[in-house]
């Protein structure tokens, strides 16, 4: 016969002994309808004994709310993690915008967090310290630095590259465990480094020299300066030092350096195929212009000294290339010097309806010139292309404004009349007799103008019909209003101004007049006076 404790399954705890309610009467034990589910923390249900009593209810409920605080707590440091996280990210971006960014090197050295202005003593430094130490077989040493051996650095451009490195998302930028070696923005020039080793280990005697080009200013024209066989340095060591200087500069190197016996390098062939086309280059104008009312031509001079010849003995060839930085350079500072416009206002003189005479001073924009480098850039293009080319700068545009200006006196010269009324305010108050220009090539010209410049007295020449040569000295009281045309004392030609005969008596131009009256408007018919000159040229006289 099973007994009590058998058939309820009760087990002794870990005394020995068995609880005591596993000795009581059935009826008196738990039923199934008193027990209550648990979540345990394994994600099981446990079925566990109701309560007893509120302590013992108490007592199961703690290690719950142990649970969720627990629960709680650790989804709370999750979150600071990630808005730490995020915060840092963003922090990184904003920090590094201007900056090299982590896992950049330069010469071999981390340049993380570096500015545009510490980037480019960088890079100075590094240049400098980019000696490469070359010797040769007897002894001969010489340390050449990159510029000794052609290299052409660009500082500017480096630096961008290094704040450009690593491009892409900003997490691909900031990854510090993503790196990116940035080389020097370069260009090398066989032809130099091979000219500098042959000038510092050969005599000029032995060596064997490449054909080239070179300009010659009073010619105005690239000539090919012929080369010769001899002794030549076996340069390709040489080179790739440059080479891996440039990749990686700022660590001295050593190279050993031998030599050949050669032919011409560079064939004259080669090289006067590279002084046509650099000649090519000059014959091709570039004019450049502000979008207004200025332009000039490069000068030839110019586009010559940025033309460099590129050669690579090595594969006996010569090409012409352009001298980028220089370009910019001449741009930047000669742009503005011929194409800037300081603002004019134009100031027209009108009459009292406000009716516009003539205009004064003519208005014109004030124009400045910006982004040099953009038209350095098209100005590299056009040679390249080996086309003539019109330009236009980019340049900000102030447009002129107008002012209006009532003159207080008016001259109407009526060659009909041979006569000069001045007017005052519209009120006439002298008229003078007057001798025009000859008729023929010499009339005076019809139209409405202004005095612009005066003389007490001038020395007049010019040019008689049969070609010879006029000088009337000293003559007084010379006010002019177009262009040679103007009034002045005429005491040569008093008949002509007596009997108004500007066939047969006038001048080249000008309006001859008695001493008295030139003076008078001279005193008293200040520049800016209109001139209105009427009438139809008479055939003889009119007086």
């Amino acid at each position: 016969m099973t007994s009590a404790t058998e058939s309820h399954g009760f087990m002794p705890d870990q005394t020995g002994k068995i609880p005591a309610y596993q000795n009581a009467p059935v009826d008196e034990l738990p039923s199934l309808g008193d027990r209550t589910d648990v979540f345990s923390p394994l994600g099981e249900w446990d079925a566990q004994p109701a309560p007893a009593s509120a302590a013992a209810g108490a007592a199961l409920a703690a290690p719950r709310r142990r649970g969720r605080v627990a629960l709680i707590v650790a989804l709370s440091v999750l979150a600071a993690l990630v808005v730490l996280a995020l915060g840092s990210f963003f922090g990184a971006r904003w920090y590094f915008q201007d900056k090299a960014v982590p896992g950049v090197t330069f010469g071999g050295q981390s340049v993380m967090g570096k500015t545009a202005a510490e980037l480019k003593n960088t890079v100075d430094a590094a240049i400098a310290q980019s000696v490469i130490t070359v010797n040769d077989d007897s002894g001969k040493k010489a340390k050449a630095s990159l510029g000794d051996l052609g290299v052409q650095v660009d500082v500017n451009a480096t630096v961008s590259n290094i704040l450009d490195a690593k491009s892409g998302s900003d997490f691909t930028r900031l990854n510090p465990f993503s790196h990116q070696s940035v080389a020097l923005a370069a260009k090398s020039d066989k032809l130099a480094a091979s000219a500098y080793l042959t000038k510092t280990f050969i005599a000029e005697s032995d060596r064997a020299v490449p054909s080239t080009i070179a300009f010659d200013g009073n010619a105005g024209q690239f000539n090919v300066m012929q080369g010769k066989n001899g002794k030549a340095p076996v340069a390709a060591p040489v080179n790739k030092a440059v080479d891996a200087m440039i990749a990686a500069p700022g660590q001295p190197t050593a190279v050993a350096v031998t030599y050949s016996d050669v032919n011409m390098p560079i064939p004259v062939a080669n090289a006067q195929q590279a002084a046509d086309q650099a000649n090519q280059r000059l014959a091709n104008t570039i004019t450049i212009n502000n979008g207004n009312a200025k332009s000039f031509d490069i000068p030839a001079t110019a586009v010559a000294s940025w033309i460099k010849p590129t050669g690579d003995p090595a594969a006996g060839t010569i090409a012409v290339s352009y001298d980028k930085a220089a370009i910019s350079a001449y741009m930047a500072k000669e742009l503005p010097a011929q194409l800037n416009q300081e603002k004019v206002t134009q100031e027209d003189i009108v009459n009292d309806a406000g009716v516009v005479l003539t205009t004064k001073t003519p208005g014109v924009d004030g124009v400045a010139v910006k982004n040099t480098d953009a038209v350095a850039q098209q100005v590299v293009q056009a040679l390249d292309a080996g086309k003539p080319a019109t330009l236009q700068a980019e340049a900000d545009v102030t447009k002129y404004d107008t002012k209006q200006v009532k003159p207080e006196y008016r001259i109407v010269v009526d060659k009909t009349s041979q006569t000069a009324t001045v007017y005052h305010n519209d009120t006439p108050v002298k008229t003078f007799l007057v001798c025009t220009g000859r008729s023929g090539n010499h009339e005076t010209d019809s139209g409405t103008f202004f005095v612009y410049l005066k003389y007490a007295s001038q020395d007049m020449r010019g040019l008689n019909d049969d070609g010879s040569h006029y000088l009337s000295p000293g003559v007084k009281w010379v006010s002019y209003f177009n262009g040679g045309e103007g009034f002045h004392t005429a005491d040569w030609n008093y008949g002509g101004i007596a009997s108004g005969n500007p066939s047969n008596n006038g001048s080249h131009g000008c309006v001859n007049m008695y001493e008295q009256d030139a003076q008078w408007i001279y005193d008293n018919c200040p520049e800016g006076t209109v001139v209105q000159v009427v009438g139809a040229q008479p055939s003889g006289a009119v007086r």
